[in-house]
């Protein structure tokens, strides 16, 4: 079994062997729906069809069964505005320390012009090459500590590594001040957030609000089933409730910070690959729901780094690929799942993290591939062993 890691623990599970299927019924009215307003409803007939409009910021689907579901349009940000934030520090690194392997690669800056024209929006994305990094979502990121910072490391041949030049931490834990020393040194830092699940894990004085995430999630009856063995339970990510708590948690925990990108960790829950999740999930609606918080990110200025997508046993992971600006996977060559992160080659950083395999029985593999590959603990307490 495939270890999946959780705020630095493990979960246990197999490859999924279920297909969920699922029809997608399309609604609406000729005239437009303004935002806020509460309409009468629309009655249709078998073999109609028909449109919606939204003035406000977008829809959301609600309360979906064969026959009806509800529609809200949603008040609020346009997703085509400009971000407010400031620039990360500057970003340009170091050379590390003298070894055998290639330097680097340059940073990139993606910037996307909105379908309307004129206004645009930049987020950070890591570029494709030997981009080393440090995963570390044990405890709060230590920069004083060799082991949290990644430092000092060897190659499997023995020779010196390269420093990290990027960081995934936990976005909760690790307050703006982190992030903006690791912006100091030139170095980019993700924000590890969960997205399919909210476990309780963190106290409203962690998460610097007067209600934790967690207890709004629960509040609002957004819980599905638990994960196995672990204090969290499965999102209805069909909500929008679920949609507008878990962005606050981007904007507030990641923007707010100064992240130039966010890890969205069980962000495939559709597939039962972690588990039954007490809902109805088709594929597409988990695709919404992530193009959803990869817009929100984009518009706040950073990137969305999507999380074993490959785990799935379908082509979601090509699927999603437009969207992220690069991927995370666990174990892939232990479980043979590389090959479902093809699209991502020499397009997307790919970061590969292996738990018990040696060094020499995937780095060559990954380093023809273009992924950045190590052997982390799978505490995900510190230390690494990189290929490159």
């Amino acid at each position: 079994m495939k270890m999946h890691s959780v705020r630095g623990r493990n979960v246990f599970w197999r490859k999924p062997a279920v297909l969920i299927t699922s029809c997608v019924v399309m609604v609406a009215v000729s005239v437009g729906v303004a935002a806020g307003v509460v309409g009468p409803g629309l009655l249709m007939q078998a073999g109609e069809t028909d449109h919606v409009a939204c003035a406000g910021s977008g829809l959301s689907v609600t309360n979906r069964d064969r026959t009806s579901l509800d529609l809200q349009c949603a008040n609020g940000r346009d997703r085509n505005s400009a971000p407010t934030t400031s620039s990360p520090a500057d970003t340009t690194t170091s050379s590390p320390a003298d070894t055998t392997t290639s330097s680097p690669a340059d940073t990139t800056t993606t910037t996307t012009t909105s379908p309307g024209g004129g206004t645009t929006a930049s987020w950070w994305q890591p570029p494709t090459g030997n981009v080393p990094w440090q995963w570390e979502i044990d405890h709060p990121l230590d920069p004083t500590s060799a082991a949290d910072m990644g430092t000092g490391a060897t190659l499997p041949d023995g020779q010196p590594a390269p420093n990290p030049v990027v960081y995934d931490i936990d976005g909760i834990l690790n307050p703006a001040s982190t992030v903006a020393a690791l912006h100091a040194q030139g170095d980019h830092a993700i924000c590890y957030i969960e997205v399919g699940t909210a476990g309780n894990y963190y106290s409203a004085g962690d998460e610097g609000i007067s209600t934790t995430y967690y207890d709004q999630l629960q509040a609002a009856g957004e819980f599905g089933n638990q994960l196995n063995g672990y204090p969290e339970y499965f999102l209805n990510i069909t909500s929008s409730t679920t949609v507008g708590i878990i962005e606050s948690m981007i904007q507030q925990q990641c923007a707010a910070k100064g992240f130039d990108a966010v890890e969205t960790d069980l962000d495939e829950t559709y597939s039962g690959s972690d588990g039954t999740t007490g809902f109805i999930i088709s594929q597409q609606a988990e695709q919404t729901y992530l193009t959803t918080l990869a817009d929100y990110m984009h518009s706040l200025g950073m990137g969305w780094i999507a999380k074993n997508l490959d785990d799935t046993g379908d082509s979601f992971a090509t699927l999603m690929e437009p969207v992220a600006d690069g991927i995370i996977t666990e174990q892939c060559n232990q479980y043979g799942t590389c090959g479902a992160l093809s699209a991502y080659q020499g397009q997307k950083a790919v970061f590969n993290a292996e738990y018990d395999l040696a060094t020499s029985a995937f780095c060559p593999a990954d380093n023809a591939l273009g992924f950045n590959g190590a052997v982390f603990p799978v505490e995900l307490n510190g230390g690494r062993s990189p290929c490159r």
